[in-house]
């Protein structure tokens, strides 16, 4: 019952979280002239990041590391496929030319760096597969490349970037409105964590799988009613920036910050995990590059869903 009420709750503040900090998020990118898409890479990013931040980092430091690294890999996987998917089929969201050739081949290599960094068996002959300290800091070296970048194309207007309509905040109101929503949304996300892990528990469900499944879904219910408010509020800009820029901030800052205060064993987080996590990102540039003329139409993002459901069910079985 309680692990219920925990759900519910955790629920509605994240979607409470989600309008807030997009209207403030919003405000502060017109008062400032950058784009959507940068807010979306950035102060949305980061902030709806947060609820895998403290579940990785946590979870490292207790050394349930099936949790930590299935947290992120997991939830980058449900990102994709599910946030932008479902978003897709509601509105179709159009692809600006730098997210296209910039943005997203990096969330791609990323994804490939740490297959790289967790594949110690294979390429190295290690008798573990293991993320160690370098690795992040590998990782951290490639996130400050990341925030240099995006700060270096702050106030350029990208193509395709939408002229919205932004309700204007005095920058009080404004950086209140941040503020009140990352934190909505980061209770709420531990809220919903704590219910659904404690009910998987009580099913005797594997670490890796409830960090691949349950702990990334609910961690990214931020994401998830972040872009779609964005898109609906007519901001697909900030609504993929959002999805791409928390796949980085996962990868290169939690695993980089979890991995480089205690190294974590890869344990049950398999090669085809990884490999849904780099065809998920593989899948997002081929729709946006060769189809719907740089857009992300319904269909697209119906097939998306579906992978993530085919991907799903497949874990539930195995385990």
């Amino acid at each position: 019952m309680l692990n219920s009420l925990f759900l519910i709750i955790g629920l509605v503040l994240i979607l409470w979280g989600a309008n807030a900090l997009t209207d403030g998020a919003s405000s502060v990118a017109k008062r400032f002239n950058v784009s959507d898409l940068v807010i979306g890479l950035t102060i949305v990013a980061f902030g709806t990041s947060a609820p895998e931040f403290i579940i990785s980092l946590l979870a490292a430091i207790k050394g349930s590391s099936d949790i930590a690294i299935g947290n992120i890999v997991g939830s980058n996987i449900f990102n994709v496929l599910i946030i932008l998917g479902i978003t897709a089929m509601i509105i179709p969201l159009r692809v600006a030319k730098s997210t296209l050739y910039k943005e997203i081949p990096f969330a791609l290599l990323a994804s490939i760096v740490l297959y790289i960094c967790a594949s110690d068996k294979l390429i190295n002959n290690d008798p573990v597969n293991i993320i160690s300290r370098s690795d992040g800091f590998i990782f951290l070296g490639f996130f400050i490349i990341f925030i240099a970048y995006t700060m270096a194309i702050a106030h350029n207007k990208e193509e395709g970037a939408e002229d919205s309509v932004t309700k204007e905040m005095p920058g009080w109101k404004s950086g209140l409105f941040i503020l009140l929503g990352l934190a909505a949304l980061i209770g709420g996300g531990n809220l919903f964590v704590d219910g659904a892990s404690g009910i998987a528990r009580d099913l005797g469900v594997r670490e890796s799988v409830i960090g691949l499944t349950l702990v990334a879904g609910g961690t990214s219910l931020p994401e998830l009613a972040t872009s779609l408010t964005a898109a609906l509020k007519k901001k697909p800009g900030m609504a993929i920036g959002n999805v791409v820029g928390s796949n980085l901030f996962n990868i290169f800052f939690v695993l980089g910050c979890s991995a480089s205060i205690r190294p974590l064993p890869v344990g049950n987080i398999t090669p085809l995990d990884f490999y849904v996590l780099i065809g998920s990102s593989l899948l997002l540039w081929i729709t946006g590059k060769f189809f719907g003329k740089k857009t992300i139409n319904r269909t697209e993002g119906a097939f998306m869903v579906v992978c993530f459901v085919a991907y799903t069910t497949y874990l539930i079985i195995k385990q």
